[in-house]
């Protein structure tokens, strides 16, 4: 079994609905995500894919919670814009865009501190 790692960053502020806590106002975070998809086999020339292609791939997707308020993002219309809820939207947009035959996306990491971060997995 290989795995392809990737990191990307992005920055967002965000607020909790319905939380008995300081994170029910508004506040920010320099998020960090890291996604591993999983290859069985390789291709012909011994990858499992490209990590410039994988990297587009991944940014091209994280990039869209860049720089803005996470609750007005339509993927949080009826959710909270939590780590939980982040990285299982980003596992399924990505597994759409990345799972073939030969390679899946396996995990998505996303630590909104350096202290706190969670993963998401199927």
């Amino acid at each position: 079994m290989y795995e392809i790692i990737v990191k990307h960053h992005f920055s967002s502020a965000h607020r909790l609905e319905n939380y008995a806590g300081e994170c029910k106002n508004l506040h920010g975070h320099n998020w960090k995500v890291e996604v591993t998809a999983r290859a069985e086999e390789l291709n012909d020339i011994g990858i499992s894919m490209d990590f410039k292609e994988f990297k587009r791939i991944v940014r091209s997707e994280i990039d869209k919670f860049d720089h803005m308020l996470l609750n007005d993002h339509p993927s949080f219309k009826d959710i909270n814009p939590t780590a939980e809820n982040i990285a299982r939207i980003i596992y399924r947009e990505l597994s759409e865009k990345v799972n073939t035959g030969k390679l899946r996306i396996h995990m998505i990491e996303v630590w909104e501190s350096d202290n706190n971060g969670m993963r998401y997995f199927e």
